[in-house]
């Protein structure tokens, strides 16, 4: 996947479709995920011969004028407006794991390395984790790689009552340096947090996907 940001003029999207393609690039789907002060942001997925480097990619399209490769990186298929609805759907008939089902799905569905759900202190899970009596945030659900967050990792997400991006610089946990992660929550128990690690930060059309997706969960 490549996101690149262009001039919102008639021919920009060509010019970075003809770029890509001298390099034996295969568009498989382009997605416009932002429009902001005549830039367009997109996301190209792709494929690429296995004889070219990604080097090759950027520099056929950062020689077009007012064209930039913000980020690129390589992710699972099928992510998009399409699997916002499709998450959508499974979320609604399933309601009891609506929130697993949301916390599986976020990284095709927002191009994101991982995602988990975190329980608040107050609130008794059904494997009887979260209680008020220890007074931890608990990780309940988490894709396969997502970092292993204790109270003390987990509290460096907050707030918990807004739906909201952070940049965590440094060494937050070994091997998730320089995370980029949105927190979402679902009600006053429980909040979903969908992580990239080294970038680039979730755009604004990013998060109102991810917010209004987790306000369709059911509450707890």
């Amino acid at each position: 996947m490549v996101r690149v940001s262009l001039p919102d003029v008639p021919g920009s999207l060509g010019s970075v479709a003809t770029a890509m393609g001298s390099v034996g690039a295969d568009i498989v789907a382009v997605e416009i995920v932002q429009k902001l002060g005549g830039t367009v942001i997109d996301d190209f997925m792709l494929t690429l011969p296995t004889d070219k480097l990604p080097d090759a990619l950027v520099s056929a399209c950062q020689g077009l004028d007012g064209v930039n490769v913000e980020w690129i990186s390589r992710y699972p298929e099928g992510g998009g407006l399409q699997s916002d609805l499709e998450t959508l759907e499974r979320m609604t008939a399933d309601p009891e794991h609506a929130a697993e089902t949301l916390v599986a799905a976020a990284p095709t569905v927002f191009r994101s390395h991982w995602s988990t759900l975190l329980q608040l202190p107050g609130h008794t899970g059904a494997d009887g984790t979260g209680s008020e009596d220890d007074g931890q945030i608990h990780a309940v659900y988490s894709t396969d790689h997502a970092p292993r967050l204790d109270h003390a990792a987990a509290s460096r997400l907050a707030p918990f009552d807004s739906t909201h991006r952070l940049v965590i610089e440094g060494d937050w946990l070994p091997g998730y340096d320089d995370s980029t992660v949105v927190v979402a929550p679902i009600d006053h128990n429980r909040v979903v947090v969908v992580g990239r690690i080294g970038g680039p930060a979730f755009l604004d059309s990013e998060i109102a996907r991810l917010n209004h997706l987790a306000h369709l969960i059911p509450t707890a």
